[in-house]
């Protein structure tokens, strides 16, 4: 990605997005929310951008952490091209694969957790939630999502602005969190058992990291609530009482509707998000229809995140999460 502007509140990034536009007035940018999520129309993503196009849509991507496209009817290699344009492509999905024949994409299919995990999972607001791959040392910096198979109705996916989150919390409650570090692991969700293949696959793929509960935005300079509730397990150093009730009242914070875009798929949308300051989740409404439902993901190599006490996440197990190209499937 680019590199890191030294101050960046949300001014900055308003004046870099308009400077941005100014040079690419054919591309338009319709917010969808008053913290996150922007449309943008305009442009057509089979084809290779500009240098200016590229640095517009980063811009809106900076300034409103996730952006939509609306009728790009892409292959799986216009995807990739795509992607490529803003950052080497991880492989489709570090633990569980990738689509044959396409190393950088991953398959998000209606029914893809069948054989991981039996049971009900216990419900709470924050159910769900995650950004992707937070067990990785260093994380993606950004996932593509393109829809392909779409129901007619259902199966809108959801993004929370955790710059925006953190930016809302109390000056002590902020000051307290700078100093604190959280475990990110793969896990069954709380209620449910894992299966053996899941068992198995995460086993062979081991993930664990220690990362920073407030990370510095490598690009913006904003300051990041960096609690992914589906990976993150506990926060190192507090007793399990003092974790969890900690964790669970800024979980719920975290996805408050006032911080939230939800996105009504259709075939040929985009969904292109900051994975460093955003976390999503995926529908469970599918489950209720008989329509079918699939998506495929492409993610951005990312860094590894640093805290605003100045401390780097560290890896506790597994290796960091690198470039898709060159491999041999």
């Amino acid at each position: 990605m680019n590199m890191p502007l030294p101050h960046a509140p949300l001014q900055h990034l308003d004046e870099r997005l308009s400077s941005a536009s100014n040079i690419t007035p054919h591309i338009r940018i319709t917010p969808q929310s008053a913290h996150i999520g922007a449309l943008i129309s305009g442009v057509n993503l089979k084809q290779a951008l500009s240098a200016a196009e590229v640095h517009t849509i980063r811009s809106a991507l900076l300034r409103w952490k996730v952006i939509f496209f609306r009728d790009q009817h892409l292959s799986h290699e216009q995807q990739i091209a795509f992607s490529r344009q803003f950052g080497e492509l991880t492989p489709g999905h570090p633990v569980f694969g990738h689509v044959e024949g396409f190393p950088e994409l991953y398959s998000i299919a209606k029914h893809r957790k069948a054989n991981r995990h039996s049971g009900q999972a216990e419900q709470r607001p924050w159910t769900g939630w995650h950004a992707d791959v937070t067990a990785a040392h260093n994380p993606p910096a950004a996932s593509i999502l393109r829809g392909v198979t779409i129901p007619p109705y259902g199966g809108d996916t959801q993004w929370t602005n955790l710059a925006a989150a953190y930016e809302a919390l109390s000056k002590p409650l902020q000051a307290f969190l700078q100093g604190l570090r959280g475990e990110h692991r793969f896990s069954a969700p709380q209620g449910a058992t894992a299966s053996q293949e899941y068992l198995d696959l995460v086993r062979d793929n081991t993930l664990i990291s220690e990362h920073p509960l407030v990370t510095i935005h490598p690009e913006t300079g904003e300051k990041v609530l960096y609690i992914s509730p589906g990976f993150l397990k506990s926060i190192v150093e507090l007793s399990t009482r003092e974790s969890r009730v900690l964790l669970e009242l800024l979980w719920e914070h975290a996805v408050s509707s006032e911080f939230t875009v939800r996105f009504k798929w259709e075939t040929g949308s985009l969904a292109f998000w900051d994975n460093r300051s955003t976390a999503h989740v995926a529908p469970q409404d599918i489950f209720a229809l008989e329509f079918d439902r699939q998506l495929y993901r492409t993610t951005l190599v990312g860094e590894v995140p640093r805290g605003a006490d100045g401390r780097s996440s560290t890896a506790i197990q597994g290796n960091p999460v690198l470039a898709a190209h060159g491999a041999a499937y």
